[in-house]
């Protein structure tokens, strides 16, 4: 029996969470990972797995095993990359993941001047406003906004971006600019958060936390949409700064109730860390943590 081998149908039987789905994320038959999972069972003679007809489920042998066979392999996977020279020089596929509007506009430029300063890697650059799991889905680095959870994840800041309220000036023409967070409540909204037209929309007050009923016209799921709209008059909207930058610096759009916005979101590159950092990463860290900073730092507040 390869001992490794089983180790990874294991570990991915239970990331998938059924045989089928971990022949499929394997390209293995469904008759081979059924057998190494067995044979595995009866090396170890203990039952790792409790099979349903809905799902499988780790025993209590099975959870202590599998979190000491993903150690295992992540030393061996870790082994095989030092062997290889990951660490000596920057080499391979590094897999970046960063939210779409964010990553178009600020991280794939980074992505092209380190692709021309480093010959020898390959980039994945995965737009999406989804939280990936780094490790389940093999990811090297990750932009992200917003506070992060408790994790054993190493976080490098970058800056913090603000939330704001902006309308066109055709729009403030007709219908006046609110004053107060409460003024909203007169006036139409954009929103994008969700499909599910929002309520309403949270500010501050110093230290008070303000919740400010608004009046959604329209919903839209993209932030692109909800700027779009609002640019044409059809109400207010609230977005990342960075969203609206373009249209804020040539006019289109203007800032209002700045003296209302919650604390900036904070903005991190986050990776899963480790007892060593493949040279690809560092020099990625590098490249990109100052121009972000930069980048960030020149948006409107």
């Amino acid at each position: 029996m390869d001992q490794l081998a089983s180790m990874r149908v294991l570990i991915a039987t239970v990331e998938a969470g059924s045989l089928s789905a971990a022949s499929r994320r394997l390209g293995l038959p469904l008759a081979t990972v059924s057998r190494r999972v067995a044979e595995l069972e009866a090396h170890l003679g203990a039952r790792l797995l409790n099979r349903t007809s809905r799902k499988l489920e780790l025993t209590e042998a099975g959870r202590d095993y599998a979190a000491a066979a993903r150690r295992i392999l992540d030393d061996v996977a870790e082994a095989e990359r030092a062997a290889a020279g990951e660490y000596l020089a920057p080499r391979g596929d590094l897999i970046v993941t960063a939210p779409l509007v964010f990553g178009r506009l600020h991280v794939l430029p980074v992505v092209v001047e380190f692709l021309a300063a480093f010959a020898d890697v390959d980039v994945w650059l995965l737009l999406n406003d989804r939280n990936v799991d780094l490790i389940a889905d093999h990811i090297d680095l990750a932009v992200r906004i917003g506070e992060l959870p408790d994790s054993s994840m190493v976080a490098v800041g970058v800056g913090a971006i603000s939330r704001v309220v902006c309308g066109s000036p055709g729009y403030f023409a007709r219908r006046g600019r609110p004053s107060t967070p409460d003024d909203l409540a007169g006036h139409d909204s954009v929103t994008f958060e969700s499909l599910m037209p929002q309520a309403s929309w949270n500010f501050a007050r110093g230290k008070a936390d303000i919740v400010a009923q608004i009046r959604p016209r329209l919903a839209v799921n993209t932030a692109e949409a909800a700027i779009d709209a609002a640019i044409a008059g059809v109400g207010l909207t609230r977005v990342l700064a960075y969203q609206a930058a373009s249209a804020l610096a040539d006019g289109r759009l203007e800032i209002v109730l700045r003296e209302f916005q919650p604390l900036p979101a904070p903005v991190n590159l986050v990776h899963p860390g480790g007892r060593l950092l493949p040279r690809k990463v560092r020099a990625f860290l590098d490249l990109a943590v100052p121009r972000l900073r930069a980048a960030i730092a020149g948006l409107p507040a």
